[in-house]
């Protein structure tokens, strides 16, 4: 009886603290509902908003609506890779981004170091971005605009990962990061920093992974960014189904000369791309020889390879009258 006597006044103690720890101090209206401020410092969201995740209705319109396979693009915190199903080597019609971000025209570098190690096969299999070179906290810069949808340690190899959607319908990734500088859900601006640099995860030194996705299919950030002149290449950027291919090189896309001709605002935008002809290939002509055999004549032996006894002369830097030796190779090619 006296053992549940203290348990009891134990539990009672424990619930008085726990409730007093958590006694509501003051509330904050923020962008994201009305912020929950605890006693111990804590806090958390009443009634937090739900977001779609959709942060362009132009891009997302032509995604779902013009394709032959709907592309999903949903909001998750926890997770990093969410849509397997978005297969975009089967995309159907070209859209075309505005690289500056349709609502904000400011756009920053990651970091300012030099490219390490480029997008495409390495060690038997796909690089999906860049390696850009840092020290260990180094900061990180949001390249766009736009929200934070993961931050958190990866342990598929990522480390410490921030991914930001953005406005002009891509994601970028940052990896390996010794420190974050930001929350989920969180709205940066291109140029605030994200973190800090590192080598978390899967990596052999400090170092920046960057990645560029559309509808998490990864795509050479080099289609984009300029790491050299540390600029954009284009102001909008065209995105179809080769873009999405490992081995496209940046130099294969097409200008700004064309998307100016092209381009439109119209929210319905949907472009066919024009067939890309392949270069012109001219193929050297084989060179064939004949051998001669006891009886032939240089009348025969144009006659049995298609051709003529001037051709042969020429060919051979012979006459008509000539006499051909017996074993001797002559040109009939």
């Amino acid at each position: 009886m006296k053992t549940n006597l203290s348990l009891l006044v134990l539990f009672i103690t424990f619930f008085s603290f726990v409730t007093e720890a958590q006694r509501v101090i003051d509330t904050v209206d923020t962008p994201y509902g009305k912020m929950l401020l605890y006693s111990n410092k804590t806090w958390t969201f009443f009634n937090k908003p739900i977001f779609d995740g959709i942060m362009n209705q132009r891009i997302h319109k032509i995604m779902t609506n013009n394709q032959d396979i709907p592309y999903t693009q949903f909001w998750n915190n926890e997770v990093c890779f969410m849509s397997k199903e978005n297969d975009l080597s089967k995309l159907k019609d070209t859209v075309w981004l505005n690289e500056k971000n349709e609502s904000n025209l400011d756009f920053k570098m990651p970091v300012p170091g030099a490219v390490t190690s480029p997008y495409g096969f390495r060690k038997g299999r796909n690089h999906n971005g860049v390696d850009m070179s840092l020290k260990t906290g180094d900061t990180i810069y949001a390249v766009w605009s736009g929200k934070i949808r993961y931050a958190k340690y990866n342990d598929g190899g990522f480390g410490n990962l921030v991914i930001i959607r953005h406005h002009n319908g891509l994601e970028t990734l940052s990896a390996h990061l010794s420190k974050f500088l930001v929350f989920p859900d969180q709205d940066v601006v291109a140029g605030e920093p994200i973190g800090l640099g590192g080598s978390t995860g899967r990596s052999s030194g400090p170092h920046l992974h960057f990645e560029i996705r559309f509808y998490e299919a990864p795509i050479n950030p080099e289609f984009f960014i300029d790491f050299e002149s540390k600029k954009l290449k284009h102001q909008k950027l065209f995105v179809h189904k080769s873009i999405f291919s490992p081995s496209l090189k940046p130099t294969e896309s097409f200008d700004d000369s064309y998307l100016t001709e092209h381009a439109q605002t119209n929210d319905s935008l949907s472009i066919q791309l024009p067939i890309i002809k392949p270069p012109v290939v001219i193929q050297k002509p084989k060179i064939k020889y004949y051998r001669v055999k006891s009886g032939d004549t240089l009348t025969e032996i144009a006659n049995r390879n298609n051709t003529t006894v001037s051709k042969l002369c020429q060919l051979n830097g012979i006459n008509p009258t000539s006499i051909i030796q017996l074993g001797k190779s002559l040109r009939i090619k």
